[in-house]
């Protein structure tokens, strides 16, 4: 398989700089770094790693969605200009969580601002050769308000947008804590797979027969967590990566595949997160290597 391992840049190894970050991540394999910006230094910092660049995230998500149109108005102004820089610097996947400004704000009205913004975004990342990968996490409890997390959606969303240009962030760990199919929706919508996530989710069978799948009432007992299920690195999950990657091979899949640190057990010091970023990449590099 032509995928190239990397990671989203946790807290602590990201404290370190972007120089530093980068000889790091190179040293312990893995070739792509997702960045949350892309400037001339990040760019130097990686390439004289050896790294290439995975994803860069956008800036003007939630203002996109907005209630205003005279708000929606410009960050859509500001989100052209963001591919435009990126794409002069390299950069190729933008990744967005589509979360809107008002986290009250139903799914059915977000989607509805989305259909009325997103095309002429879409337009502009044909343009620059720009390839936009939006992420499923659901959103925050209770009101979950983020777009294009759940097949349903993607299906409205792939008929609005038919292009490419606009499509997703597999990242398996999400569908397993709804309790979709992971491996079905990578059938049925992996050609629209712009950027992949290595990330899991182990479900927490005693809090699932505490709380069910609403949130813990009296709060997580782990982090990254809220009741019946946890997400974890690759490999202390539920998700079955050889079967992952056997369906992305298929697909012709060769983007990266970055690691996204949200480990309870990997979190709080460097020490933990660097020794969960090479566990991860140990265990997805059986897989994709």
């Amino acid at each position: 398989m032509n995928v190239k391992l990397g990671m989203r840049i946790p807290p602590k190894i990201g404290a370190e700089g972007i120089e530093k970050t980068a000889q790091w991540a190179a040293s312990v394999g893995l070739e792509v770094l997702d960045l949350p910006r892309l400037t001339p230094e990040w760019k130097t910092a990686c390439e004289s790693a050896g790294l290439g660049i995975g994803s860069v995230d956008a800036k003007h998500t939630a203002q996109l969605l907005s209630r205003e149109e005279a708000r929606r108005a410009d960050a859509v102004e500001a989100t052209k200009r963001e591919m435009s820089e990126i794409a002069a610097q390299g950069g190729r996947v933008l990744f967005m969580c589509l979360v809107p400004e008002d986290r009250t704000l139903p799914r059915s009205e977000g989607f509805a601002i989305w259909k009325e913004t997103f095309p002429e975004i879409v337009r502009h990342a044909e343009q620059q050769g720009i390839y936009i990968a939006i992420e499923g996490w659901p959103g925050p409890a209770p009101h979950y308000p983020t777009l294009g997390c759940t097949p349903e959606m993607w299906r409205a969303m792939f008929e609005a947008i038919p292009s490419k240009h606009f499509g997703l962030n597999y990242d398996p760990s999400h569908l397993v804590r709804l309790g979709i199919d992971y491996i079905r929706a990578l059938t049925e919508f992996g050609e629209r797979v712009n950027h992949v996530h290595g990330k899991d989710t182990e479900i927490l069978h005693d809090e699932l027969y505490e709380c069910g799948v609403l949130e813990a009432t009296f709060g997580a007992k782990y982090g990254f967590s809220e009741g019946s299920w946890r997400y974890t690195i690759p490999g202390h999950g539920d998700v079955e990566w050889g079967k992952v990657a056997v369906r992305l091979d298929r697909l012709g899949y060769s983007g990266a595949v970055s690691i996204e640190l949200e480990d309870h057990r990997f979190w709080g010091s460097l020490e933990a997160e660097r020794e969960g970023i090479v566990k991860a990449a140990s265990h997805l590099a059986t897989y994709f290597k």
